[in-house]
């Protein structure tokens, strides 16, 4: 039974600052429940409906986590979806912990990208891309916003991320830097490494004067029509496919 108290915990979650003093997040739905479970998440609630319990009633058994059957009403009740009739599960945040980037690896640095859903969306296309890793500045969206993490369809369990100072961490780097620009040079005619950092920038700013010097190559997308510019998470995939595109040849 769905208590009062848990209700409340899980709804005060929706908050960034109560995510923050709890050091916890949540998730819904059947896809980002799943791929919860199936990562090294702590996880500390699972709400699941008698479908979902039936469904994946070997997965559940696996987990540490206190099980709690409910209804699709209390799903609603505590989420942030319209409909919900699978699950919704509370896990730990993880620390936010530097790493490495190997010099035959690329990665990509969000320099104030602000909307969840852009963030969400980048996730998921790191992942299909076989990216890992996300740099992101300190102004950048909560990765733990609900929708950070409904946009990225259970994605985030395999990409790291790291929020740090921008402009001392990409200083620290000995990988070439590919900052997406408007005059920068056309991506199809670029040749890209096998290693570096696709850096792109804030909705409608760009990215910011403090983080263009620590970039070396300035790359842009070409127009073929009239729009001013390109949503972030849809320029980050078109950069991303041609970066790929070059290293299939290497991969066969």
């Amino acid at each position: 039974m769905l208590s009062k108290n848990t209700l409340k915990f899980i709804k005060s979650l929706h908050q960034k600052k109560f995510r923050k003093q709890e050091q916890s997040f949540f998730v819904e739905g059947s896809k980002n429940v799943t791929e919860l479970l199936l990562s090294d998440y702590e996880i500390s609630h699972l709400l699941v409906t008698e479908k979902f319990e039936g469904d994946y009633d070997r997965l559940l058994r696996q987990s540490n986590a206190q099980v709690i059957p409910v209804k699709n009403q209390e799903l609603v009740a505590a989420g942030t979806f319209q409909s919900n009739d699978a699950a919704l599960a509370v896990a730990k945040v993880k620390t936010n912990q530097a790493f490495g980037i190997d010099a035959n690896e690329w990665a990509i640095a969000l320099d104030d990208v602000r909307d969840p859903g852009n963030l969400g969306t980048i996730i998921r296309i790191a992942d299909w891309y076989g990216i890992k890793k996300i740099l992101l500045s300190e102004e950048s969206a909560d990765f733990y916003n609900p929708k950070v993490l409904n946009a990225s369809m259970g994605s985030f369990t395999r990409v790291q991320v790291h929020y740090c100072d921008m402009t001392s961490y990409l200083q620290s780097l000995k990988l070439p830097v590919y900052g997406a620009f408007l005059d920068g040079s056309s991506i199809y005619e670029a040749s890209l490494p096998e290693a570096g950092i696709l850096l792109m920038g804030n909705e409608s700013q760009g990215i910011s004067k403090a983080v263009e010097k620590f970039v070396t190559n300035k790359i842009k997308i070409p127009a073929f029509g009239k729009a001013e510019s390109l949503n972030v998470a849809i320029a980050t995939a078109v950069c991303c496919d041609n970066i790929r595109r070059q290293q299939v040849p290497n991969q066969r």
